[in-house]
């Protein structure tokens, strides 16, 4: 990585995903996101299992035995392994083409129904679900100066300084006054038209489905009033800092995403909730199993305590439950209240 000054976008696009980046590079990453941060295809099964029961609705939905799954930002493939073994347990289950969306190489020992891809395919009908990829889309950051114009922000790529740069101007200053106004000298927003466009993309790439973005996210009246751009390494949040070393990430304004999509994909319906509205839905509960069961069954007991712990997790407020689940239907598919 060169020391020099760049906008956020462009520094955080070749730290993460330029030949040395944190998500390309085996010596940056050898294990993977999972080995930096935790998310709810690592938290639990019973994650992929939802998604399964998700995509087995969509088949049902198009009257059809075969549909496609597409992972975008697939990580190892982690979800898709999970989906593809719990469609195995489901009566029934629609036959499954698999596709892993990721800019890293396709792992060793990866399950070969697994198709691994740089782009979302075209065209295809089924299930789209991109779990954690749109905060890892790099995204310019904004300050307001102390005269309260907002400033694209410029980063050092070698130590993470930052000071502040040009006016924003054109698209992003619309972007940024329809979306998330800076009203005060130091505040501070992500400017998400990159995020937009990419997920009006991804959706756009269906025929006919379902496409479902999971993220941390935000909506206009509620934004954070300084942004919320950090780093991960190791399983810690450490300082940003683009030298390729660490995960960046930012929270997405899921609303305009949505908007985006109403723009470009004319015919797709929208859907914005939480993962823990979500997950009830496709009946993943985190209730406990009644004790009773421990003196009948204990083994059984003890299985049910672990899914109820899992569930717990995936759908607590404060935590996992809180991200938020924005999902589009594209072509003559109905909304699954079940």
């Amino acid at each position: 990585m060169t020391d020099e000054w760049r906008g956020w976008r462009e520094a955080a696009r070749a730290a993460l995903y330029g030949y040395e980046g944190f998500y390309r590079s085996p010596s940056r990453s050898p294990e993977g996101p999972a080995g930096h941060f935790r998310t709810s295809v690592h938290a639990s099964p019973l994650f992929a299992a939802a998604v399964a029961r998700l995509l087995a609705g969509v088949a049902r939905e198009l009257d059809t035995g075969a549909v496609a799954l597409v992972d975008v930002g697939a990580g190892r493939g982690e979800l898709l392994t999970g989906v593809l073994a719990a469609l195995a347990a489901l009566p029934g289950g629609p036959e499954v083409t698999a596709y892993a969306v990721e800019v890293a190489a396709r792992p060793p020992g990866l399950d070969p129904r697994i198709e691994w891809c740089a782009e979302p395919p075209a065209g295809v009908t089924g299930l789209l679900f991109a779990n954690e990829w749109l905060d890892n889309v790099p995204a310019e950051v904004a300050e307001a100066d102390a005269d309260g114009v907002p400033r694209y922000v410029q980063v050092r790529t070698s130590d993470g300084a930052e000071r502040l740069g040009d006016a924003v101007g054109g698209a992003d200053a619309a972007w940024l006054e329809r979306w998330w106004p800076l009203t005060a000298p130091g505040e501070r927003a992500e400017i998400g038209r990159t995020r937009d466009a990419a997920w009006a993309g991804a959706v756009g790439s269906l025929s006919a489905g379902l496409a479902v973005a999971v993220d941390y996210a935000h909506v206009r009246g509620a934004r954070p009033p300084f942004g919320t751009l950090t780093g991960f390494r190791g399983g810690r949040e450490v300082r940003p800092v683009p030298d390729g070393s660490c995960d960046l990430t930012a929270h997405v304004a899921l609303d305009a995403c949505a908007a985006a999509v109403a723009a470009a994909v004319p015919d797709a319906s929208a859907e914005l909730t939480d993962q823990r509205t979500a997950l009830h839905r496709l009946g993943v509960d985190g209730g406990r199993p009644p004790l009773g069961l421990a003196a009948t069954d204990p083994a059984g007991y003890v299985t049910a305590l672990a899914a109820a712990g899992g569930a717990a997790e995936l759908t607590a407020r404060g935590g996992l439950g809180d991200f938020g689940w924005l999902l589009h239907r594209v072509g003559p598919v109905p909304p699954d209240r079940g």
